[in-house]
């Protein structure tokens, strides 16, 4: 590929150093492109007279104003050899001397994100160490989220992408941004469901089957600082947490609770997995 366009390169600069240098060469080639042009425009035109697409007058029409147009290209031919030139060689210049794809978008390599790179490569990602039980039956625990020490935090039942994306917020958090992330819920049962439906729209407004938690594509997270879990939006240093929690769950294709217009959930992200319906009333 990259022989074949320099040659269409060399072959472009000889033509245009002729054009430029030789005046008789010059006058052939203006004069055979001007003769291609208005031949190939009669050519069409024609056509459609013929088949009634175009009328006598509209023909007639045409055919003065493409005598024009030659008379215009004749006067100014210098003018449109030096914008054809400009037009052209630029595009030479980057077949001879680019990758090859010209005129083309690929964008398969446009995200420039690391975090989307990671996803892409497939990196895999080790949950955490498990947390001691009783850190989720606290009376603060249970206050802000009921029941949550029933709740499972089995990573291998979460759906393979969305924990892969979920791990990678954990990495980043920790990493850029130096928040620990406690899993607080994952994968949740219809039975466990309805039981939490049953407490009321504080806690949560989907059914059975209505959630993405029995997909395995929802968490619920919160904060691990010094030995406790930290979960209030009180609290300064967790609202400031959850807003980049949003913000980097968000950059890797998930769903932030705290985006929602009517109940917030600034601990729970969710995944659209595409192709994946869910199930509705």
């Amino acid at each position: 590929m990259i022989f074949f366009a320099l040659f269409c390169y060399f072959a472009l600069m000889v033509a245009a150093l002729a054009i430029f240098l030789f005046p008789s060469f010059r006058e052939r080639v203006l004069r055979a492109t001007i003769t291609l042009t208005t031949a190939t425009a009669v050519f069409f035109i024609k056509l459609g007279h013929r088949f009634g697409l175009v009328s006598e007058a509209s023909f007639q029409l045409v055919r003065d104003g493409g005598l024009g147009v030659r008379t215009f290209a004749v006067r100014h031919r210098y003018l449109l050899l030096s914008g054809m030139g400009l037009l052209v060689i630029p595009v030479m210049l980057s077949v001879a001397f680019g990758t090859g794809r010209v005129l083309f978008f690929d964008d398969s390599t446009a995200t420039s994100d690391p975090k989307i790179e990671a996803l892409l490569k497939g990196e895999q990602l080790v949950p955490p160490p498990a947390l001691p039980p009783e850190i989720f039956a606290t009376a603060e625990v249970e206050q802000v989220r009921p029941l949550t020490k029933e709740g499972s935090r089995d990573w291998a039942v979460l759906d393979a992408d969305f924990r892969n994306r979920l791990l990678l917020v954990y990495k980043i958090m920790k990493e850029k941004h130096g928040y620990d992330l406690a899993l607080l819920e994952g994968y949740r049962s219809p039975e466990r469901q309805a039981k939490l439906a049953a407490l009321g729209n504080t806690v949560t407004l989907a059914k059975a089957n209505q959630s993405y938690h029995q997909y395995g594509l929802a968490a619920d997270n919160a904060f691990y600082r010094n030995g406790k879990l930290v979960i209030s939006e009180r609290d300064p240093w967790a609202m400031e947490g959850y807003r980049l929690y949003g913000e980097v769950a968000e950059s890797v294709g998930l769903v932030w609770g705290g985006r929602w217009s009517s109940i917030k959930d600034y601990g729970h992200v969710e995944y659209r997995k595409p192709g994946f319906k869910l199930p509705r009333d």
